[in-house]
């Protein structure tokens, strides 16, 4: 196997060649903390092994979220987060996608076309539930925009995970669904979604380049159960923390050809891929969201100005929130010669720039 940053020194120079000034600011930060991660330009820790003599150097990561080899801790502590929050109710996973007209667009203005789609999918699905006719209640709900295709391919969507019920207008009841099989529909979330994004990209003075023929297509909207919730944050924390391609899957570099592995999603089967480097490091490189920008979003009861309405869900349901676990502590550095506990000695600076 190859790592994501040994594909990187070989061939960036070459793609900073071809591209030049057209590459983004954020793409220039994130192949430097890949570059760097776990090197000495990051500096790091000096231990001694007591039992054998040896010593060892452990580098610092660069914990950007484009890094493949940073992110694990990250994502087992949201989960864990978000478990905690978990209602006794049915769960549901509801995805809203794009056609693929819009797709070049989105890929050109991502901060305000990322933003309009997360805020556009929540409005859509809190002004549908709200309906009497289909639910009648305000949602509660996390969002998580993820942009990439198993083949490394832009393919920009949010996932939300809904709580199968809301609280009532006078935030006295809480509001089951109508039917157990039945939460939202989906071809009324999807017209309103359109509905919504195009009011708010057409404000963009670049939107006159959005083909036309996007807003007449049927859009999608993907509405499936999801049991208690606990699978879909686990599904859904691989977009969190972590980025589109672990090093894992990069099994060689020959002549400048890339071959990755990735699971075919019609058969479950893992199938091969091979890329030039260029085409390879463009793919991954789109996937990097501009500087600051939040993946994950919470609304309606759910989000942070909210905590009176929470609270009252959580006793019309009468749930109680468990405490949070401690942090464990981190585990202690062995020695890889003997197994022997090592002894911190000295803390490396960085390397000079």
């Amino acid at each position: 196997m190859v790592s994501l940053a040994e594909v990187l020194r070989r061939h960036w120079a070459q793609y900073e060649q071809q591209f030049g000034q057209r590459i983004p600011l954020c793409h220039r930060r994130a192949v430097q903390a890949i570059l760097a991660c776990r090197t000495p330009a990051l500096g790091g820790e000096l231990y001694r092994c007591a039992h054998c003599g040896r010593e060892h150097f452990v580098y610092h990561s660069c914990n950007h979220r484009a890094c493949p080899r940073c992110g694990n801790a990250q994502a087992s502590q949201w989960i864990a987060r978000q478990k905690r929050k978990l209602l006794p109710v049915p769960y549901w996973l509801i995805t809203f996608t794009v056609p693929e007209g819009l797709r070049d667009w989105l890929r050109s203005h991502q901060r305000p076309g990322y933003g309009a789609l997360l805020k556009e999918s929540a409005l859509a699905l809190q002004e549908v539930a709200s309906r009497p006719k289909y639910l009648g209640a305000e949602l509660g709900f996390l969002s998580v925009l993820h942009t990439w295709g198993r083949q490394l391919q832009f393919h920009p969507h949010v996932h939300c995970v809904v709580p199968g019920g809301g609280l009532s207008e006078d935030q006295l009841r809480w509001v089951q669904p109508k039917s157990p099989a039945f939460f939202l529909p989906q071809i009324v979330l999807a017209a309103r979604f359109r509905t919504r994004l195009k009011a708010a990209l057409l404000c963009h003075p670049e939107a006159r380049d959005i083909p036309a023929e996007v807003w007449s297509q049927k859009w999608v909207v993907d509405v499936q159960p999801a049991g208690n919730g606990a699978g879909a944050l686990a599904y859904l924390s691989a977009y969190v923390s972590r980025t589109a391609l672990g090093s894992q899957r990069i099994l060689a570099d020959d002549d400048g050809q890339i071959t990755f592995q990735y699971k075919d999603s019609q058969q479950g089967q893992w199938r091969r891929l091979t890329l030039n480097a260029i085409e390879f490091i463009r793919r991954f490189l789109q996937h990097v969201l501009p500087q600051g920008f939040q993946r994950v979003r919470y609304y309606g009861w759910l989000s942070a100005a909210a905590t009176v309405r929470w609270k009252r869900i959580l006793a019309l349901l009468e749930r109680r929130v468990p405490e949070s676990a401690p942090r464990p502590a981190a585990p202690q550095a062995t020695c890889p010669h003997c197994g022997q506990i090592l002894t911190w000695i000295a803390h490396l600076a960085r390397s000079p720039p």
